[in-house]
């Protein structure tokens, strides 16, 4: 009763909360109208507004690897280029950091739907093999993340002997290197498995390629 006669005597009501965005046949939530003077979350703070390859370079390299979340495309360098074609659509060029890495079409399609957020329908996504992927092309950013999430990350300037020599591998949680390696693949197949001989915990290693 109460309600009523406030609503009566012409107290404000209570604001309308916005439903959320209704999700997709995929299970993800479309995005919705920018409403006037509010900021746009699907740009990325660090790209310019008014140049739209950097927009779209920004959203691209967001995308995380799904195999490894803490590192971004960007980090992994396995984003190589990110161009608008001559009929307005962007050209999105990925590497794969080994051939036939299964992760490649998730982050093919993650990188479509980013892209798609932040205003650009229709990418067009590629995967380019020739330079081969390199871990000398992974961001130092991406060797900290890696370190900081227990994986042990690769040495700069890859080459026969970081493949067939004797390598030295510091382990990510105590420091120490005094490891050994225990397998050749580990979690995925561009990680081994090598464990510390002074803390006793197993970790991985991002190889050498």
């Amino acid at each position: 009763m109460s309600m009523l006669l406030s609503q009566k005597r012409g107290a404000p009501s209570t604001p309308a909360v916005e439903a959320s965005p209704k999700a997709t046949e995929g299970g993800r939530q479309s995005p919705r109208a920018v409403l006037p003077g509010e900021v746009d979350r699907s740009v990325p703070c660090n790209a310019d507004p008014n140049d739209p390859v950097s927009r779209a370079r920004a959203a691209a390299a967001a995308v995380v690897d799904p195999e490894i979340p803490v590192l971004t495309i960007e980090d992994l360098g396995v984003l190589r280029n990110v161009s608008i074609g001559e009929d307005g659509v962007v050209e999105v060029a990925i590497t794969p950091t080994y051939s036939g890495c299964p992760a490649m079409n998730m982050i093919a399609v993650e990188v479509a739907l980013a892209l798609e957020k932040a205003g650009f329908p229709g990418a067009r996504v590629k995967t380019v093999l020739s330079p081969a992927w390199t871990t000398d092309w992974m961001s130092e950013a991406g060797r900290r993340k890696l370190a900081e999430y227990g994986i042990a990350p690769p040495k700069p300037k890859a080459g026969r002997q970081a493949l067939f020599g004797v390598e030295e591998v510091a382990c990510p949680r105590c420091g120490s290197a005094d490891t050994e390696r225990v397998a050749e693949f580990g979690s995925t197949a561009c990680k081994a498995l090598w464990r510390c001989r002074t803390c006793r915990e197993p970790f991985d290693y991002f190889k050498c390629l």
